[in-house]
Protein backbone atom coordinates (compact mmCIF):
# COMPACT_ATOMS: atom_id res chain seq x y z
CA UNK A 1 0.00 0.00 0.00
CA UNK A 2 1.23 3.49 -0.89
CA UNK A 3 1.63 5.69 2.16
CA UNK A 4 1.06 9.43 1.70
CA UNK A 5 1.70 12.37 4.03
CA UNK A 6 -0.45 15.44 3.33
CA UNK A 7 0.71 18.71 4.89
CA UNK A 8 -2.31 20.92 4.28
CA UNK A 9 -3.94 23.52 6.56
CA UNK A 10 -7.33 23.32 4.81
CA UNK A 11 -9.04 20.45 6.69
CA UNK A 12 -11.87 20.22 4.17
CA UNK A 13 -9.52 19.79 1.21
CA UNK A 14 -7.35 17.38 3.19
CA UNK A 15 -10.41 15.25 3.94
CA UNK A 16 -11.52 15.25 0.30
CA UNK A 17 -8.06 14.16 -0.88
CA UNK A 18 -7.77 11.55 1.86
CA UNK A 19 -11.11 9.96 1.02
CA UNK A 20 -10.33 9.97 -2.70
CA UNK A 21 -6.80 8.57 -2.45
CA UNK A 22 -7.96 5.83 -0.09
CA UNK A 23 -10.02 4.41 -2.97
CA UNK A 24 -6.75 3.81 -4.83
CA UNK A 25 -5.07 1.72 -2.14
CA UNK A 26 -3.28 4.67 -0.57
CA UNK A 27 -2.98 5.22 3.16
CA UNK A 28 -3.05 8.93 3.97
CA UNK A 29 -1.92 10.72 7.12
CA UNK A 30 -2.65 14.45 7.35
CA UNK A 31 -1.01 17.30 9.22
CA UNK A 32 -2.37 20.86 9.30
CA UNK A 33 0.78 22.19 10.93
CA UNK A 34 4.16 22.00 9.09
CA UNK A 35 6.03 21.22 12.31
CA UNK A 36 3.72 18.29 12.96
CA UNK A 37 4.26 17.14 9.38
CA UNK A 38 8.03 17.19 9.81
CA UNK A 39 7.68 15.29 13.08
CA UNK A 40 5.51 12.63 11.43
CA UNK A 41 8.12 12.28 8.73
CA UNK A 42 10.65 11.14 11.31
CA UNK A 43 8.22 8.68 12.91
CA UNK A 44 6.76 6.92 9.87
CA UNK A 45 7.85 5.62 6.48
CA UNK A 46 6.10 7.50 3.69
CA UNK A 47 6.25 7.02 -0.07
CA UNK A 48 5.31 10.58 -1.02
CA UNK A 49 4.38 14.00 0.42
CA UNK A 50 1.64 16.34 -0.80
CA UNK A 51 2.62 19.80 0.44
CA UNK A 52 0.71 23.06 0.54
CA UNK A 53 2.81 26.23 0.37
CA UNK A 54 0.65 28.53 2.49
CA UNK A 55 1.02 27.08 5.96
CA UNK A 56 0.87 28.48 9.51
CA UNK A 57 4.21 29.15 11.13
CA UNK A 58 6.44 28.16 8.20
CA UNK A 59 6.23 28.77 4.48
CA UNK A 60 5.96 25.64 2.34
CA UNK A 61 9.11 26.53 0.42
CA UNK A 62 11.02 26.43 3.70
CA UNK A 63 9.34 23.12 4.57
CA UNK A 64 10.78 21.63 1.37
CA UNK A 65 14.26 22.55 2.55
CA UNK A 66 13.61 20.96 5.94
CA UNK A 67 12.34 17.79 4.28
CA UNK A 68 15.35 17.57 1.99
CA UNK A 69 17.66 17.76 5.00
CA UNK A 70 16.37 14.38 6.17
CA UNK A 71 15.01 12.50 3.16
CA UNK A 72 14.72 12.33 -0.63
CA UNK A 73 11.05 11.34 -0.50
CA UNK A 74 9.09 12.64 -3.54
CA UNK A 75 7.18 15.90 -2.95
CA UNK A 76 4.17 17.18 -4.87
CA UNK A 77 3.42 20.86 -4.22
CA UNK A 78 -0.33 21.49 -3.98
CA UNK A 79 -0.88 25.25 -3.85
CA UNK A 80 -3.32 28.02 -4.69
CA UNK A 81 -0.35 30.34 -5.17
CA UNK A 82 -0.03 30.78 -8.92
CA UNK A 83 3.17 32.80 -8.94
CA UNK A 84 5.62 31.14 -11.33
CA UNK A 85 8.42 32.12 -8.93
CA UNK A 86 6.98 29.82 -6.26
CA UNK A 87 6.94 26.96 -8.72
CA UNK A 88 10.51 27.58 -9.84
CA UNK A 89 11.84 27.94 -6.29
CA UNK A 90 9.90 24.89 -5.13
CA UNK A 91 11.32 22.72 -7.89
CA UNK A 92 14.83 24.07 -7.34
CA UNK A 93 14.60 23.20 -3.65
CA UNK A 94 13.72 19.61 -4.39
CA UNK A 95 10.00 19.28 -5.16
CA UNK A 96 9.12 16.73 -7.84
CA UNK A 97 5.90 18.25 -9.15
CA UNK A 98 3.66 21.31 -8.80
CA UNK A 99 -0.14 21.22 -8.96
CA UNK A 100 -1.98 24.57 -8.85
CA UNK A 101 -5.30 24.52 -7.00
CA UNK A 102 -8.01 23.74 -7.85
CA UNK A 103 -7.31 20.44 -9.62
CA UNK A 104 -9.09 17.18 -10.28
CA UNK A 105 -8.14 14.48 -7.72
CA UNK A 106 -7.92 12.01 -10.60
CA UNK A 107 -4.97 13.97 -11.96
CA UNK A 108 -3.33 13.85 -8.53
CA UNK A 109 -3.59 10.05 -8.53
CA UNK A 110 -1.96 9.92 -11.95
CA UNK A 111 0.85 12.25 -10.87
CA UNK A 112 1.49 10.17 -7.73
CA UNK A 113 1.70 6.91 -9.65
CA UNK A 114 3.93 8.43 -12.32
CA UNK A 115 6.37 9.87 -9.79
CA UNK A 116 6.53 6.67 -7.71
CA UNK A 117 7.01 4.53 -10.80
CA UNK A 118 9.92 6.73 -11.84
CA UNK A 119 11.55 6.96 -8.42
CA UNK A 120 11.12 3.28 -7.57
CA UNK A 121 12.60 2.31 -10.92
CA UNK A 122 15.62 4.50 -10.24
CA UNK A 123 16.08 3.08 -6.72
CA UNK A 124 15.78 -0.57 -7.70
CA UNK A 125 19.21 -1.93 -8.61
CA UNK A 126 19.38 -4.20 -11.63
CA UNK A 127 19.25 -7.85 -10.76
CA UNK A 128 22.51 -9.67 -11.07
CA UNK A 129 22.36 -12.38 -13.71
CA UNK A 130 22.18 -15.93 -12.37
CA UNK A 131 25.35 -17.75 -13.36
CA UNK A 132 24.60 -21.19 -11.99
CA UNK A 133 21.00 -22.32 -11.51
CA UNK A 134 20.34 -25.78 -10.09
CA UNK A 135 16.99 -27.55 -10.44
CA UNK A 136 16.90 -30.15 -7.68
CA UNK A 137 13.77 -31.85 -9.04
CA UNK A 138 15.06 -32.28 -12.57
CA UNK A 139 18.65 -32.78 -11.39
CA UNK A 140 19.88 -30.26 -13.94
CA UNK A 141 22.13 -27.22 -13.75
CA UNK A 142 22.29 -24.32 -16.17
CA UNK A 143 25.23 -21.97 -16.56
CA UNK A 144 24.48 -18.52 -17.99
CA UNK A 145 21.13 -19.91 -19.11
CA UNK A 146 22.62 -22.88 -20.96
CA UNK A 147 22.11 -26.45 -19.80
CA UNK A 148 25.24 -28.28 -18.67
CA UNK A 149 25.38 -31.92 -19.73
CA UNK A 150 26.44 -33.49 -16.45
CA UNK A 151 26.73 -37.02 -15.16
CA UNK A 152 24.99 -37.82 -11.88
CA UNK A 153 28.28 -37.51 -9.98
CA UNK A 154 29.13 -34.24 -11.69
CA UNK A 155 25.70 -32.88 -10.80
CA UNK A 156 26.22 -33.81 -7.13
CA UNK A 157 29.62 -32.12 -6.96
CA UNK A 158 28.63 -28.94 -8.78
CA UNK A 159 25.37 -28.65 -6.84
CA UNK A 160 27.28 -28.82 -3.53
CA UNK A 161 29.67 -26.12 -4.75
CA UNK A 162 26.69 -23.94 -5.73
CA UNK A 163 25.14 -24.39 -2.29
CA UNK A 164 28.42 -23.21 -0.73
CA UNK A 165 29.09 -20.50 -3.33
CA UNK A 166 32.10 -18.31 -2.44
CA UNK A 167 32.97 -20.73 0.36
CA UNK A 168 35.40 -23.63 0.27
CA UNK A 169 34.23 -27.25 0.27
CA UNK A 170 36.62 -30.04 1.22
CA UNK A 171 37.33 -32.97 -1.07
CA UNK A 172 36.16 -35.30 1.69
CA UNK A 173 32.80 -33.54 1.89
CA UNK A 174 32.38 -33.65 -1.86
CA UNK A 175 33.21 -37.34 -1.86
CA UNK A 176 31.15 -38.59 1.05
CA UNK A 177 28.07 -36.39 0.58
CA UNK A 178 27.66 -37.27 -3.09
CA UNK A 179 24.93 -39.83 -3.70
CA UNK A 180 26.51 -41.09 -6.89
CA UNK A 181 30.13 -41.66 -5.88
CA UNK A 182 31.14 -44.88 -4.12
CA UNK A 183 32.38 -44.43 -0.58
CA UNK A 184 35.53 -46.41 -1.38
CA UNK A 185 36.44 -44.12 -4.27
CA UNK A 186 39.72 -42.24 -4.09
CA UNK A 187 39.87 -38.58 -3.12
CA UNK A 188 41.68 -38.09 -6.40
CA UNK A 189 38.46 -39.00 -8.19
CA UNK A 190 37.07 -35.67 -7.02
CA UNK A 191 39.87 -33.85 -8.85
CA UNK A 192 39.02 -35.76 -12.02
CA UNK A 193 35.31 -34.92 -11.74
CA UNK A 194 36.07 -31.26 -11.01
CA UNK A 195 38.28 -31.15 -14.09
CA UNK A 196 35.46 -32.49 -16.25
CA UNK A 197 33.00 -29.94 -14.82
CA UNK A 198 35.41 -27.09 -15.51
CA UNK A 199 35.81 -28.27 -19.09
CA UNK A 200 32.05 -28.24 -19.60
CA UNK A 201 31.76 -24.75 -18.11
CA UNK A 202 34.63 -23.59 -20.35
CA UNK A 203 32.69 -24.62 -23.44
CA UNK A 204 30.24 -21.84 -22.59
CA UNK A 205 32.72 -19.34 -21.12
CA UNK A 206 36.30 -20.18 -22.09
CA UNK A 207 37.67 -16.86 -20.79
CA UNK A 208 37.10 -17.35 -17.07
CA UNK A 209 37.66 -19.88 -14.30
CA UNK A 210 34.76 -20.31 -11.87
CA UNK A 211 35.96 -23.25 -9.77
CA UNK A 212 39.16 -22.58 -7.85
CA UNK A 213 41.29 -25.10 -5.97
CA UNK A 214 41.90 -24.28 -2.31
CA UNK A 215 45.29 -25.64 -1.30
CA UNK A 216 45.05 -28.32 1.37
CA UNK A 217 41.25 -28.08 1.51
CA UNK A 218 39.25 -28.61 -1.65
CA UNK A 219 37.44 -26.31 -4.05
CA UNK A 220 35.48 -23.07 -4.20
CA UNK A 221 32.87 -21.90 -6.69
CA UNK A 222 32.96 -18.14 -7.16
CA UNK A 223 30.69 -15.62 -8.86
CA UNK A 224 33.77 -13.45 -9.41
CA UNK A 225 35.80 -15.59 -11.79
CA UNK A 226 39.47 -15.17 -12.63
CA UNK A 227 40.70 -14.92 -16.24
CA UNK A 228 41.55 -18.26 -17.79
CA UNK A 229 45.22 -18.76 -18.57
Amino acid sequence: MIKILIIEDDPELALILTNYLTKYDMEVIGAEDPYLGLSLLTQHEFDLIILDLTLPGMDGLEVIQKIREITNIPIIISSARDDITDKVIGMERGADDYMPKPYDPRELVTRIKTILRRTHSAETPPKEPVLFDADSKAHTITFKGELLELTAAEYDILNMLIQHKNGSVSREQLLYESEHIDDDSSIKNIDVIISRIRQKIARIDPDHVYIRPIRGVGYLLTDRPTPAK
